[in-house]
């Protein structure tokens, strides 16, 4: 199996514009990224529409491809970007470019999914530690099946425990915290980029519900390990805080 990680990276955000140039620890964000991704995989690629960003990438000795700004989602970036690179793959791995922190073995665990011949795509989810970071709307939760494939996303508490107090849910059932990292074959990150939004991925905001509605088959990889995402200046300045600390 032949892999390739693209990471989307873009220059405009609402709350953070600049932020894969942000400097964390005297690396910019992207380069931090690109680093932790390479631990893994000889073949990394960030896919960005904004030539600051292309040119850091480049000066740093990364591999850079310029893509249009039009895109409504990193997948789509993705898909170009893989169109660009003229090389063929059997798995493209998208990382988020505002995870500087993410673990090499959370790319092994991704790949390891591909040991099936019915996976199409696949993702990660995490144990939740506590019913407060359950009901948090920001952090979608995971219902698979026995095999490990998705059956749903959402934003909301799934599922229901019923019978017990709602403080005691954790301890009734493990509840899976997805962590945003997709893998896809080649040929279905092709056909996915063609489908109009589903009805189901509108309701909640979630890409991914697109692809299940329309049924592909999503498998979920199980990790340990924490993202430690950067949205906001804020989230910076919590980085710095775990860089100092070793974390």
């Amino acid at each position: 199996m032949k892999y390739v990680a693209i990471i989307p990276a873009r220059y405009a955000s609402t709350r953070f514009p600049g932020k894969p140039l942000a400097m964390l620890g005297g690396k910019t964000v992207i380069r931090r990224v690109v680093e932790q991704v390479s631990k893994v995989l000889d073949d990394v690629y960030v896919a960005t529409d904004d030539t600051r960003i292309y040119d850091e990438v480049v000066s740093f000795g990364g591999k850079a491809i310029m893509t249009g700004s039009y895109h409504k989602s990193g997948t789509d970036r993705i898909e170009e970007a893989y169109r660009k690179i003229g090389k063929e793959f059997d798995v493209v791995i998208n990382v988020q470019g505002d995870e500087p922190f993410i673990h090499p073995s959370q790319i092994v665990s991704i790949m390891e999914c591909f040991a099936s011949d019915d996976t199409q795509i696949a993702t990660l989810g995490k144990r939740f530690e506590s019913m407060e970071s359950v009901e948090n709307s920001n952090s979608p939760k995971i219902v698979t099946d026995n095999k490990g494939y998705a059956m749903y996303f959402s934003r909301s508490v799934i599922p229901y425990v019923r019978s017990k107090e709602r403080n005691e849910w954790i301890n009734a059932f493990p509840f899976l915290k997805h962590i945003g990292m997709y893998a896809y074959r080649s040929g279905v990150l092709k056909e996915i980029t063609k489908i109009e939004q589903s009805p189901l991925e509108i309701a909640e905001s979630l890409e991914q519900l697109r692809w299940l509605q329309n049924g592909y088959k999503i498998k979920v990889g199980i990790t340990n390990y924490e993202t430690v995402g950067i949205d906001t200046p804020n989230d910076l300045r919590k980085a710095e805080e775990l860089l100092s600390n070793d974390i």
